[in-house]
């Protein structure tokens, strides 16, 4: 770390602490040329990742978003809020690993994620998911998915 009053290098730490619930340090440093005595933050420096949509938009990652999404695919079926809750989770985690390189992740890929949780977790929800984020545009594309859904039972 550069001196702030004499621009030289080599500096000692006196003393570290942490802040903000583990998220920042606070050091107090000694220049070794001057003797000044000066404080450093460190902080760890988070990229949002973003969410990559058919359009090549891009925008943040949004948990809430997913949520509502999904208790709307789960409405009055017979899954608890802490099983909603630990699919958030697992999804949102495989997201982050997925774009961990790139900090960005496609829509697509985030869906699909979706699907398969919901595909093993509850058919009707599984199926409502999907007409939104595959936009059926008519009956006979929820027929072909039911039918998909029993042959896959088989």
């Amino acid at each position: 770390m550069k001196c702030p009053h004499c621009s030289s290098p080599e500096d000692k730490v006196i003393e570290s602490r942490t802040l903000a619930e583990g998220t920042a340090v606070r050091r107090r440093r000694e220049c070794i040329s001057c003797g000044f005595r000066f404080t450093s933050y460190e902080r760890i420096e988070e990229k949002p990742l973003l969410v990559i949509k058919s359009s090549g938009r891009r925008e943040p990652f949004d948990r809430q978003k997913l949520e509502r999404g999904l208790y709307r695919a789960l409405e009055k079926r017979p899954v608890s809020r802490d099983l909603v809750d630990e699919i958030l989770n697992q999804i949102e985690d495989k997201a982050s690993l997925n774009g961990k390189t790139t900090d960005e992740i496609q829509s697509s890929v985030l869906g699909e994620m979706i699907l398969d949780q919901l595909f093993n977790l509850d058919k009707v929800a599984y199926i409502r998911f999907a007409s939104v984020y595959r936009n059926f545009a008519n009956v006979e594309e929820f027929v072909a998915t039911i039918r998909s859904l029993g042959k896959q039972k088989d």
